[in-house]
């Protein structure tokens, strides 16, 4: 099999930052924070970078342009992830045969994201032969994030949205950082089948792994992701945490 692919999601605003700039163009360890998560999946062993862009793309596109051989998707509106990835999908034509190829799909607004996660994802995702898996976290106040939904045995079921959860599965503390790893083909079939979601009228990625568990394909779930490593960035507070503990890590003998 192919070195994995990874599609970086960097087309938002980040309407709270109380900036005109992109996101994923915030500076994080003196670098636009999408960086990082380039970085990361170079680390990985990544060998096709893909970032799908949309406000103000002109900025990512500079931010990036250091790399050389990163390709870029354009979102033209902001439809939710699915939508963005499905952006993409030109640049998978001729799609790979089933179990030949493995795609990351990732957030340009996770620059704490460490390699070793992403290997050890890819990891279990190819010794399990998986339509898809998935990273996952257990954090002190969960609001905002995607809920791990299990099943009375502990098996994966879903993940619901924050802004779709009942008051039960609002308790629930396992949470969605956003690591993908999918089986390319299986990706964007699953991805054609997505509906728009009632309440946002987005499309939703995470409805994928649902589509597949019915369709009686293997979803594996990666348990352990250090809380710090998926802190939100929504506000310049938030960023200037967030570039403390990834300054911090830069110091030599700090775990990665």
């Amino acid at each position: 099999m192919s070195a994995p692919t990874a599609i970086i999601l960097a087309a938002g605003k980040g309407t709270r930052m109380k900036s005109d700039l992109p996101k994923v163009v915030h500076p994080i360890g003196g670098r636009p924070m999408v960086c990082a998560v380039v970085d990361a999946c170079l680390a990985a062993g990544c060998g096709r970078i893909v970032a799908v862009v949309g406000y103000k793309q002109e900025l990512v596109r500079e931010a990036l342009a250091g790399y050389g051989n990163v390709e870029f998707a354009v979102q033209e509106e902001q439809l939710g992830t699915g939508h963005a990835v499905m952006s993409a999908a030109s640049l998978f034509e001729p799609m790979p045969a089933p179990g030949s190829s493995d795609t990351f799909v990732l957030c340009g607004d996770g620059p704490l994201l460490r390699p070793a996660t992403l290997r050890s994802l890819h990891s279990r995702h190819a010794a399990a032969k998986a339509a898809a898996s998935l990273a996952t976290a257990i954090i002190d106040d969960p609001t905002g994030y995607g809920r791990i939904w299990r099943d009375d045995q502990g098996r994966f079921r879903a993940i619901v949205e924050h802004k779709n959860c009942t008051p039960e599965q609002r308790s629930i503390r396992e949470v969605n950082p956003s690591y993908y790893c999918f089986d390319t083909s299986a990706l964007f079939a699953a991805l054609r089948q997505v509906t728009r979601n009632p309440l946002s009228g987005e499309y939703y990625l995470t409805d994928t792994l649902e589509l597949l568990l019915n369709q009686g394909r293997r979803v594996e779930v990666v348990e352990g992701v250090p809380p710090q490593d998926i802190l939100s960035i929504n506000t310049l507070e938030e960023l200037a945490v967030v570039d403390n503990l990834f300054r911090s890590r830069l110091v030599p003998g700090a775990s990665r």
